[in-house]
């Protein structure tokens, strides 16, 4: 597949997936940024905003579960790279610096949810 057509554009505002969705994709920003977040009817929570390089949605691609929250485009002219799933087990077989740089960032984004976690139960 070309890389031109994983390649795709978004404006402010705009859904790249829901929370509760299936995908076997990740995504990584190519420009702009993306908020993961928890949407419960009017009310967004933002979990964490995405900048240049960073990337998101590598849960859904490595379990095959549904999304654990929607990503939702915060800045102009956002382009991100779509790598499905085939791409991404090549990729992590085939270029074991990728495959730390998806764990690095896993073991980073857990440390951050167990100390919100924490302190929301201390504060309770």
């Amino acid at each position: 597949m070309a890389i031109e057509k994983c390649i795709h554009e978004f404006g402010v505002g705009d859904v790249i997936f829901e929370e509760g969705s299936t995908g076997r994709e990740l995504f990584v920003v190519l420009d702009g940024q993306v908020e993961i977040a928890k949407i419960r009817g009017d009310t967004k929570t933002v979990i964490v905003t995405l900048g240049k390089g960073e990337f998101f949605g590598e849960m859904a691609v490595i379990d095959g579960s549904a999304r654990s929250a929607s990503a939702v485009v915060a800045a102009p002219n956002t382009r991100v790279m779509r790598i499905n799933h085939a791409r991404f087990v090549y990729l992590v077989s085939q270029q074991p610096a990728f495959a730390l740089m998806v764990m690095d960032a896993l073991s980073k984004r857990l440390r951050a949810s167990n100390d919100r976690t924490y302190r929301a139960a201390a504060n309770a």
